[in-house]
């Protein structure tokens, strides 16, 4: 799938901001390997409900992969693959714990947890599954299935089938019978409630005097607290934005004022 150039430079989502400023510059995130693949590293912080900072692009064996904004309208077909009891019990890319008896999957672009049916075209079954990692990547392999979605459509034996992937979108709604979604809302980070990230401390009264000071020439100077298995980081954040291009756009304005990094997030 060929991504538009503007979606290439449009989702640097991360979590750290001046270097010039911060007591702990580093609060990254890290995409989670699965079966299939070789890469390894870290594990991905859960962040917020949205978790945009999925949405960041990153690198895998030397291949850039860009998010998608959108997931409405998605269409694909390849061959899927599953992964199961090795990666049991480990961290996945969006901060869950991989569970191989649940109904998830790996995707390399789309936003983390779509809801996509997977329809199986060599025996005509169908499933649907939540992203919640990153992967397979292995050329020619779309979706990596967890090992009970693997099961219900029938690939555990021969390991890969050729599938077309839908995207569904968020579930807004779920049977009270079986626990399955059975209303969609289509995920978009193009709209929503979005600031500009330009700082991260691990002392928050450090935080507290970049936010007063920042206070005095932005809009909405303010920080937010996040905490994961390595501490707690206290983000500063400035203006407000209904629409991420606006965000992108002001990030990339004080960068030319001074600022070593800014980046736009979702609130």
């Amino acid at each position: 799938m060929k991504l538009k150039p503007v979606i290439l430079i449009l989702f640097i989502l991360i979590f750290f901001g001046c270097s010039a400023t911060l007591d702990s510059s580093y609060d990254p995130i890290h995409i989670p390997s699965s079966e299939s693949s070789t890469y390894k590293t870290g594990t991905q912080s859960s962040g917020s409900q949205k978790k945009v900072g999925t949405q960041k692009p990153y690198r895998v064996k030397g291949v850039k992969y860009t998010p998608i904004a959108s997931a409405s309208g998605f269409v694909q077909k390849g061959l899927a693959s599953w992964y199961g009891r090795k990666f049991h019990g480990r961290k996945t890319s969006n901060g869950e714990t991989y569970n191989m008896y649940a109904m998830t999957a790996a995707h390399k672009t789309l936003p983390m947890n779509t809801w996509v049916s997977v329809h199986n075209l060599e025996n005509n079954r169908k499933i649907v599954v939540r992203v919640n990692d990153r992967g397979p990547f292995v050329y020619g392999r779309i979706i990596d299935l967890s090992y009970t979605g693997a099961k219900r459509i029938g690939i555990v034996g021969p390991g890969t089938t050729k599938v077309r992937i839908t995207a569904l979108g968020r579930a807004t709604s779920y049977s009270k019978k079986t626990k399955d979604p059975i209303t969609f809302k289509p995920i978009d980070y193009w709209k929503g409630n979005f600031t500009v990230q330009v700082g991260a401390f691990k002392v928050k009264s450090n935080a507290e005097k970049y936010r007063y000071k920042l206070s005095k020439s932005y809009q909405n100077a303010h920080f937010v607290t996040f905490t994961d298995d390595r501490g707690t980081f206290f983000r500063v954040r400035i203006g407000r934005f209904t629409n991420l291009k606006d965000a992108i756009r002001f990030s990339e304005k004080i960068m030319t004022q001074g600022f070593d990094r800014a980046f736009a997030v979702a609130e």
